[in-house]
């Protein structure tokens, strides 16, 4: 079990840059005094078998679970714990909680600090109206008091490191010099600010200067989420906030090389371009990775799918590949549309942005109800 250290905070002038993370009780990343990278907490997505394939394509600094669903009669659930006590990536691995249910969210706090997390985090952002209307993840931002009481209880449960994932408020950000404070007073140690609100969804359009202001603001290191789409934006994003990392979403299950360009271009060097060859494999290898022995085919090339409506923004400029991508219906069809698209020029380029206008979800980015693979988190 990696230690969970007590971190006690103390009024200071400046933001902690990066260098002072791990004076700050948080586990070293890849490369001492370099920018944070995190990959951020997705509900059906951030499982055991897709953590090893990051892994395998340049691993973040951090990972954080798909939330715990925590209520009066809750258990932890198997198959996240395996993507905390199997993953083999050699990266902490923080466990994140969803909740309000003060003792509930104690005992579970408790309960897992038996396996080797790195800290435990709480779901404060969560946008789904299904998710919210249970005044949980985003839903607690509309109830500063009650936050006040989930914080303070949580820390008094968790002697290690306890993080915090949140929005920058429900329907606007009038709350959120108080949430701030709030964090500062139970000592959270570590704390990921997505810079929209919750009625924003992923509707275009970031507060990075709200992020900005809780990295002056708080006594403990921020990462900065939100749109992170390549390692440009992600050295443009740590200039703007002064965080001291990046969090990053769906851009990682479009591009999984793009924690290790993150690093390159952080460190001043080139970003090594990915062609569509290396990406037709990781289609290969997210496909066996994800395979699961309960389900038919059909239902893997159905989710498959999911995954490839990010992917396919950085395939072609026209939409082509996911316009043929969405329609396919058996494994044949679909794979005979990756080597179409992917191996005709296999040596050419994939985007390392997405394509402008090409988007994961139908109907340019519109919200729905979940906070599933259909709707990740970014």
């Amino acid at each position: 079990m990696l230690p969970l250290e007590p971190y006690v905070t103390a009024p200071s002038a400046r933001p902690p840059a990066p260098a002072d993370v791990v004076a700050r009780g948080l586990p070293p990343g890849h490369i001492p005094g370099q920018g944070l990278t995190a990959l951020a907490p997705m509900q059906d997505v951030t499982h055991l078998p897709f953590m090893r394939v990051m892994a395998h394509y340049g691993a973040p600094d951090y990972f954080f679970t798909e939330y715990f669903r925590v209520h009066e009669v809750s258990c932890l659930e198997p198959h996240i714990l395996r993507s905390i006590t199997d993953h083999g990536t050699g990266r902490p691995v923080f466990a994140q909680l969803i909740g309000e249910h003060i003792p509930s969210m104690v005992r579970t706090a408790k309960a897992l600090q038996a396996y080797p997390v790195a800290g435990i985090d709480l779901n404060m952002g969560c946008p789904a109206p299904k998710i919210y209307k249970k005044n949980v993840g985003g839903g607690l931002l509309r109830d500063p008091a009650k936050v006040d009481d989930l914080l303070g209880a949580l820390r008094d449960a968790v002697p290690g490191r306890f993080t915090v994932k949140m929005r920058v408020g429900f329907d606007d950000a009038a709350s959120f010099p108080r949430i701030l404070d709030l964090i500062n007073k139970h000592g959270v140690d570590l704390l990921s600010i997505h810079g929209r609100t919750v009625a924003e969804m992923y509707r275009p359009g970031v507060r990075y200067d709200l992020i900005a202001q809780a990295v002056r603001t708080v006594r403990c290191p921020v990462l900065a989420n939100g749109d992170i789409h390549s390692p440009a934006k992600a050295v443009e994003v740590l200039a703007l906030t002064g965080a001291a990392g990046v969090m990053i979403g769906r851009h990682a299950i479009r591009n999984p090389w793009i924690f290790r360009q993150t690093r390159e271009a952080l460190a001043g060097r080139p970003v090594t371009p990915v062609t569509l060859a290396e990406t037709r494999a990781y289609i290969d290898r997210l496909y066996g990775e994800t395979e699961s022995p309960t389900a038919s085919r059909t239902a893997h090339v159905h989710k498959l799918k999911k995954y490839l409506n990010f992917v396919g923004q950085s395939v072609d400029p026209t939409g082509a590949f996911l316009h043929e991508m969405r329609r396919a219906m058996t494994h044949a069809e679909l794979f005979a549309i990756c080597d179409r698209h992917l191996l005709a020029d296999p040596d050419r380029h994939a985007s390392i942005e997405p394509y402008p206008g090409i988007f994961a979800r139908p109907n340019a980015e519109a919200p729905m109800d979940g906070c599933s693979l259909e709707t990740v988190t970014g």
